[in-house]
């Protein structure tokens, strides 16, 4: 057992001996039984720490507190109400309806481009639309 160690159980767990880890146990009181002017100190310490703990007490919740608690609390087995479904419901037929517009405006926009006049070929010079690294035919090896 450190010093070190001794501090911690005692500053976690308080003065009273029943309370420490009982792997530990034995040696923070052998520690203690050793070191007694350190050991007093830090018990003496947590002893008014546990004292005050000890004197807090809490009121019980009234019965009150307890019956709102539990009727704010969630229930499974209760139905929707049908606001929340008409809700739901509206807010699945917007997104049904956003992607049936996408769907047409696509729909509007490619037949729009297809059944214009094709416009006249237009004739690329080849030289300048290859790159080097697909076999240039241009000779640019004189420049």
């Amino acid at each position: 057992m450190t010093p070190e160690r001794f501090h911690q159980i005692v500053a976690a767990y308080g003065a009273d001996a029943r309370r420490w880890p009982e792997r530990e146990r034995e040696a923070a009181q052998a520690w203690a039984r050793a070191h007694r002017g350190e050991a007093d100190a830090a018990l003496d310490d947590a002893a008014g720490l546990d004292a005050w703990l000890a004197a807090s007490q809490l009121e019980p919740p009234s019965l009150e507190l307890q019956c709102r608690v539990i009727d704010a609390a969630p229930d499974e087995n209760r139905r929707r109400r049908p606001a929340a479904r008409r809700r739901l419901w509206w807010s699945g037929a917007a997104v049904a309806g956003v992607g049936l517009l996408g769907g047409v405006a696509g729909a509007f926009a490619v037949s729009f481009f297809v059944l214009t006049e094709n416009p006249p070929p237009i004739v690329h010079d080849s030289s300048y639309l290859t790159s080097s690294f697909g076999g240039s035919t241009a000779d640019w090896s004189g420049e």
